[in-house]
């Protein structure tokens, strides 16, 4: 708690810096601050006559996030939207931005990560002290890995300084990116319905843009179903009222049918499902999210720096080995139910900016790249409620866009080496 509140006072001393550094600006006729490596009067500010600037990206390619290729394509943008998107003509002959043999696409989004885990000064997950300061820049740097990775847009579900986190980026005091956040993470125990309700109206009012509500027992506790269908109903059914989505941690059937019967919006991990599970998801026309292919892989990696923490013992690292081969057949039933699935990673301590890697592992457990790619855009936008303003390059949308290094329809992996990244018009790679 000691460490949230010097992050809160972190975050709020630099918002009282901008706010005086605006006016002051404001005072003697300055412009907006550029972003990082946007060149000078391109990054999204307005030219001498007040218009923003029009900037034009080239490349061999453009993906739109909808599944549909336009070969030498170029995207236009002004101020913080996209103008156009077509095919480069004959009166084209230059650009602000040409990336020759690339691939343009929308800014990528996942809609599970968690930029509040962060190792130590020990090196260690959860213990020990750290100094002053060390959480903030710690968090700080995990959203700018991330945004670097490519990912314009994440979902983080379940910390309380979050709304500060969010603020900070949306005011630029830090380099990250689109942040959604439950501030929350509601785990039922012995609460009654009613509890759990007005638990959910205090996350409103707090302003929480989603419930994360908790059905089962993680992977290193067996996965198992240990809440009331009741209080499941109870969160699921008050966010319908609140207007806020509802993504529900559940492994196994039991779980992931309750939570599809109470009217869940999203189904998180699901590494248990089975054919009765998936069909309910189809049925209902949920989204399912069930990151197969870093959050474990990560924990495993940094096995030594997470043990000793809770659950990160010896039984629960042998419960997340035997878990890896179970994820592509699952995965497999799920892409041929026609589930709708979006983008998301668990991100925690250790594979902040790696999210890519999810997307890679989608592929190799049988998606075609063009769906694993529309997954961590459009789809995912989607199941944001945000379809129709991130996660596509088509004019009006938010000028949040990435661009790789060749064909990631031929080679996903390239997804993993981002050259150029624009998060609502303003440039921070390059």
């Amino acid at each position: 708690m000691k460490h949230e509140y010097m992050f809160s006072i972190w975050v709020l001393s630099l918002m009282t810096v901008l706010l005086v550094l605006t006016t002051q600006i404001a005072g003697q006729g300055g412009g907006t601050p550029q972003a990082t490596g946007a060149p000078r009067g391109q990054a999204g500010g307005r030219g001498q006559r007040g218009a923003p600037v029009i900037i034009t990206i080239h490349a061999a390619r453009v993906l739109d996030g909808k599944g549909n290729v336009i070969p030498d394509g170029v995207v236009t943008v002004q101020g913080n939207r996209i103008t156009a998107v077509g095919r480069r003509t004959a009166d084209m002959t230059s650009f602000t931005y040409d990336l020759g043999d690339s691939t343009v696409l929308p800014g990528m989004i996942d809609v599970h990560v968690h930029l509040n885990w962060y190792f130590g000064e020990n090196g260690k997950y959860g213990q020990g002290t750290n100094p002053a300061g060390w959480v903030a820049k710690a968090v700080q740097e995990n959203a700018s890995s991330t945004l670097m990775g490519g990912f314009t847009t994440v979902q983080s579900l379940g910390w309380a300084q979050d709304k500060q986190l969010r603020d900070a980026i949306a005011a630029g005091l830090i380099v990250g990116p689109r942040l959604l956040s439950s501030l929350d993470q509601i785990q039922p125990g012995n609460y009654t319905p009613e509890e759990l309700r007005e638990r959910v109206r205090r996350d409103k009012a707090n302003g929480a843009d989603v419930i994360k509500l908790f059905a089962s027992g993680s992977i290193r506790d067996g996965g198992k179903m240990n809440v009331k269908p009741e209080q499941i109903e109870a969160v699921c059914g008050e966010a319908k009222v609140q207007g806020l989505r509802t993504l529900v941690h559940a492994h196994d059937p039991a779980s992931i049918i309750a939570s599809v019967n109470a009217g869940c919006s999203q189904i998180e991990h699901g590494l248990f499902a089975n054919d009765e599970a998936i069909a309910a998801m189809k049925k209902a026309n949920v989204y399912f999210d069930p990151n197969i292919g870093l959050v474990l892989q990560n924990y495993i990696e940094n096995k030594d720096k997470y043990m000793g923490s809770g659950n990160f013992n010896a039984e629960g690292f042998g419960s997340m080995v035997k878990a890896l081969p179970l994820m592509p057949a699952m995965f497999k039933k799920a892409v041929a139910a026609g589930l709708r699935i979006p983008m998301g990673t668990d991100a925690v301590a250790g594979a902040h900016g790696q999210n890519a890697r999810e997307i890679i592992a989608r592929v190799a457990a049988g998606q075609k790249p063009m769906d694993a790619i529309m997954g961590a855009t459009s789809i995912a936008a989607e199941s944001l409620n945000l379809g129709t303003t991130i996660g596509t390059l088509a004019p009006n949308y938010e000028a949040d866009i990435v661009a790789v290094p060749g064909d990631p329809t031929k080679d996903i992996a390239v997804l993993r080496n981002v050259k150029f990244v624009m998060k609502g018009g303003q440039v921070y790679k390059k």
